[in-house]
């Protein structure tokens, strides 16, 4: 299975499209040819293709975890039992911010891959780059738990392949120490952080939370969460598109953006969050000097690699926004990695078979199973790692907020605006950073965009 640098990727591209625009052949070269349209199969099985097809499929993705799995349990190897002949390339980004930056290029050269991820705020950035799924994976599609609820306009672009919600890793053993406990409240996360911070602080190098903002996007779990978290509107960015000024003082976003603006200001993140990345921020939570860190699932793998497999007194808990607690406790789940097929590839009905594969006894069961996250398929259901089901625990009557990444209307505004809550996240660690001074900027710019764009 090959492995290619997205980065080396556009380089390469930008060559051809010259080459491509001086003699006027197109820019992509078939590289293998699906002999027939395949019947519907259970999922898994050969779908009228010959298995002696000969072809390369490429797949792009960001997600590091991901790719070492494909290799310890040989995804290529497992393809090939149904099509010996098919390699499988994997077109690797450093990051995410790397990929869609690639995708964007490669998107307006007509050269995206045969496969690639898309996110839920991407589905709507790329549908008319990729194929509509429903009539074609009917089997994969009807088993997934999530993908109809992220279809648009009845498409169903992608498949997710996995369920994701966020976390508070924490230390056990150092709560204990500090005698503090799962906070029910942001104000009690607050007052958690800031005893954490008096218990530990005598060592220069300890933060009560790190992140790892260096990188802007360890910031996602309060920046682009939170505003859904207040009230529980997983649409929240939808809703935001209908409002001319949705950062005014009130809305959610504001009352979200005000939480994480006084936390990350108020030094419990560590004397220095914007001197390092999130690699780094692992291993200093490994090494015992950060007692909680926020992220997904899959930074279980992280933090066990980090720690040579010793996670003893390692738990989670689910960040609480509400103010009080009387009020709903509201957690994110949002579908995630939704696999689909591009319009550029030449290799459509084999790709699809991949999917078919995929999302099959013969791939997927193993691989959710590797790996933090939750299923989304119902033929294939998973028990929760139990660090990840200590959240569960302690909240148990947290109501569940489908996430949505936002539709058109908000992607459009968003791209006139630049609004990026990661970037804005990383910019409230800045010692010159005004919030109101930004959210006020940020209105004047919203209400301008809708007026330009006509969304009404």
């Amino acid at each position: 299975m090959k492995k290619v640098f997205a980065m080396l990727l556009c380089l390469v591209l930008a060559l051809s499209l010259l080459t491509a625009c001086s003699n006027g052949d197109d820019a992509t070269t078939p590289t293998g040819t699906a002999t027939s349209e395949p019947s519907p199969t259970d999922p898994g099985q050969p779908g009228g293709l010959d298995p002696n097809i000969t072809a390369t499929l490429t797949f792009a993705t960001w997600d590091t975890n991901s790719i070492a799995l494909y290799d310890s349990l040989d995804l290529e190897g497992r393809f090939q039992k149904l099509y010996p002949n098919v390699s499988i390339e994997i077109e690797e980004s450093k990051d995410d911010s790397e990929y869609w930056d690639s995708m964007k290029i490669r998107s307006t050269a007509n050269n995206l891959p045969d496969i690639m991820y898309n996110k839920p705020f991407t589905l709507s950035r790329f549908k008319d780059y990729m194929y509509d799924l429903k009539g074609d994976l009917p089997g994969v599609i009807s088993n997934n738990l999530l993908a109809d609820g992220y279809a648009l306009g009845g498409m169903v672009l992608g498949v997710p392949e996995k369920s994701v919600g966020d976390y508070v890793f924490y230390w056990s053993d150092m709560f204990a120490e500090a005698n503090v406990s799962v906070p029910q409240t942001w104000d009690e996360f607050m007052d958690l952080c800031q005893k954490l911070q008096d218990h530990f602080g005598a060592d220069a190098d300890y933060s009560p939370m790190i992140m790892g903002a260096l990188d802007e996007w360890p910031t996602y779990p309060l920046t682009e969460f939170m505003p859904a978290l207040v009230n529980g509107n997983g649409q929240n960015w939808n809703t935001m598109a209908t409002q001319d000024a949705p950062f005014a003082s009130g809305t959610d976003i504001y009352k979200a953006y005000d939480k994480c603006y006084k936390l990350f200001s108020s030094g419990l993140c560590g004397k220095d969050p914007l001197g390092i990345g999130f690699d780094q921020s692992v291993d200093l939570f490994a090494a015992k000097k950060a007692s909680i860190m926020v992220a997904g699932p899959w930074n279980l793998d992280n933090i066990k690699n980090a720690t040579d497999g010793d996670i003893s007194g390692l738990m989670t808990f689910y960040l609480p926004v509400r103010d009080s607690a009387s009020d709903p406790f509201y957690v994110i789940a949002q579908g995630d990695n939704f696999m689909g097929v591009s319009k550029d590839t030449k290799n459509k009905e084999l790709a699809l078979e991949f999917i078919r594969f995929y999302f099959s006894d013969a791939w997927y069961p193993e691989y959710i199973g590797s790996i933090g996250d939750d299923s989304t398929m119902k033929n294939y259901p998973k028990a929760k790692d139990p660090v990840l089901s200590a959240a569960d625990a302690a909240q148990p009557g947290a109501t569940v907020v489908m996430y949505d990444g936002g539709g058109d209307d908000f992607s459009a505004i968003q791209s006139e605006t630049m609004f990026d809550y990661k970037k804005l996240g990383a910019q409230m660690f800045t010692p010159s950073f005004n919030l109101d001074t930004e959210l006020d900027a940020l209105n004047a710019a919203w209400a301008a965009a809708r007026a330009k764009l006509g969304i009404g």
